[in-house]
């Protein structure tokens, strides 16, 4: 069995951006078993973008061309000596990876009996019998169960930056809206690629139906797909404010914080797919020799976030990097009209008020546990006209007291379920973590209006946060809504807010005059 009373330990992540994605479940499950452990990664230059800033992993360690072959090898392996790791967890299956930390002299070292490695393991680990029936999460996750950690499944998400998401809105905020993204690259081969006069038939559709813009992403491998694609974008379309193409001229890092940005996004079985999916953006994938089973979105928990597309064809999926028949009928198959419908069914485009509860809704008296220190505000009703205009009511409240044992969460549930079922609210959500745990959930992490966006089909743009804290303001400020601050709390300004109301009635009409001048 592993042990668990490491406190420095290296684990070897993979070497491809999706499967990088479908770690992050294993490394958040790694933090909480091991909250005490210094945990670092040792992985290749091109996939560290998908890790960074995740407040589960200590340190970044670099796998770069400088260790490449034998004198590489040795040359790494001192340097890891040097860290004095007690424990490795190889989440990657190579024979390499196995071998680095044994030339480490790390004492103890965990992974799965493959690629001939297992004389250079400690622990040994059997490869799953569903293997090829279950996503590819559990696969990571199946590791660190065998090793006696407790592994809760936990939809994957990239931490992003604040600056990042302004970063990327101020980039793109010429472009008109709603945003659709479009990769029609994928690193595997070319039977994962749906043709690029379809994509461009999409693009051409969107544009004219909604109004909106589209982005062309892709790798510098990928620039002439790209370039074929706008070619074949009708004319009038092509301007700055409709049709932006990045393909080559972007950052992996900069690739995520803008997919973050778009309303929609339509892609190949790719890295960007599973990267979609982890920043939370409605999302159509298309599949046709691999499986969306193993590898396409994962479970979620609120909603239909993404539309996955497959051809009901008997070669299908085939796992080949090109079309052994040499006629692509799997992507044939799949239409332009699938995957058209495929987007007006997730686009967002309902606008919504989201409402923090403790000091905005109801008075803050601390851990509210009872009814006795439950004390709605008496213009609560005034809510109700935003209703009336067509604006979702949802509420959104950061409750660590069930965390710290100081609230009970059933009580939670009943007082939130008052403003569904007295007040008109759609629905209520709670983060119950601890601070410490950095969940993507607790504001100012935008976990919570992400799965309202899901669920409910909200236009985040075109939205409103209503709250007595910064972090409220600030949440606001990282999805692109406008901030209200009510003076109801304690916090009386703020620089991130676009409005300061004394109470929820000014808050009401200043959120009513705004959307009429929109």
């Amino acid at each position: 069995m592993f042990d668990k009373s490491c406190k420095n330990l290296l684990v070897r992540v993979v070497n491809w951006i999706g499967d990088g994605v479908m770690t992050l479940p294993a490394l958040r499950a790694l933090r909480k078993a091991m909250p005490g452990t210094k945990i670092s990664l040792l992985l290749k230059p091109w996939v560290s973008a998908v890790f960074e800033n995740n407040p589960n992993i200590d340190e970044i360690i670099i796998y770069g061309d400088e260790h490449k072959g034998t004198i590489g090898k040795i040359k790494l392996s001192r340097m890891l000596n040097k860290k004095g790791f007690c424990g490795a967890i190889l989440l990657q299956n190579a024979f390499d990876a196995a071998l680095i930390t044994f030339l480490a002299g790390i004492k103890e070292r965990a992974g799965y009996n493959r690629d001939g490695r297992g004389f250079l393991l400690t622990t040994i680990i059997s490869v799953p019998h569903n293997e090829d029936k279950t996503h590819q999460i559990y696969y990571y996750l199946n590791l660190l169960e065998q090793l006696g950690l407790k592994a809760e499944y936990s939809f994957p998400y990239i931490y992003i930056t604040f600056d990042e998401r302004l970063h990327a809105r101020e980039l793109l905020k010429n472009m008109k809206r709603p945003i659709l993204g479009i990769n029609p690259g994928a690193t595997y081969g070319s039977a994962k690629r749906w043709f690029p006069d379809r994509f461009a038939e999409i693009a051409n559709w969107f544009i004219s139906d909604t109004g909106g813009s589209v982005i062309i992403f892709g790798g510098k491998s990928e620039v002439d797909i790209a370039d074929e694609i706008y070619k074949n974008i009708i004319p009038e379309f092509r301007t700055s404010n409709s049709l932006l193409s990045l393909a080559g001229k972007i950052s992996l890092r900069e690739l995520i914080s803008l997919l973050a940005e778009c309303d929609v996004f339509i892609t190949n079985d790719s890295g960007p797919m599973h990267i979609a999916y982890a920043v939370r953006t409605p999302l159509v994938a298309i599949f046709g020799s691999t499986d969306p089973q193993l590898t396409g979105p994962p479970p979620g928990v609120d909603g239909n976030n993404s539309v996955v597309i497959t051809p009901d064809l008997s070669c299908s999926p085939c796992f080949e990097r090109t079309c052994k028949n040499n006629d692509m009928r799997c992507m044939y198959a799949i239409t332009s009209d699938d995957v058209y419908y495929g987007i007006k069914e997730i686009l967002p485009d309902k606008p919504a008020v989201f409402f923090d509860r403790d000091g905005t809704l109801n008075r803050d008296t601390g851990y509210i546990n009872k009814y006795d220190d439950f004390h709605i505000f008496e213009d609560l009703d005034q809510v109700n006209r935003l209703k009336e205009k067509g604006f979702k009511l949802i509420g959104i409240s950061n409750q660590s007291g069930i965390a710290r044992g100081m609230v009970n969460e059933g009580f939670v549930k009943e007082v939130n379920r008052i403003f569904i079922e007295k007040y008109g609210f759609d629905d209520f959500y709670y983060c119950p973590h601890h601070p410490d745990e950095h969940c993507p959930c607790r504001k100012p992490e935008p976990e919570m209006l992400l799965r309202a966006r899901g669920k409910h089909k909200v236009n985040l743009k075109k939205s409103f946060v209503v709250g007595d804290k910064e972090a409220d303001m600030l949440l606001a400020k990282t999805v692109g809504a406008q901030a209200i601050l009510v003076q109801t709390g304690k916090v009386k300004e703020s620089q991130h807010a676009d409005f300061i109301a004394t109470n929820l009635t000014e808050a009401v009409n200043f959120i009513i005059d705004a959307s009429k001048s929109a």
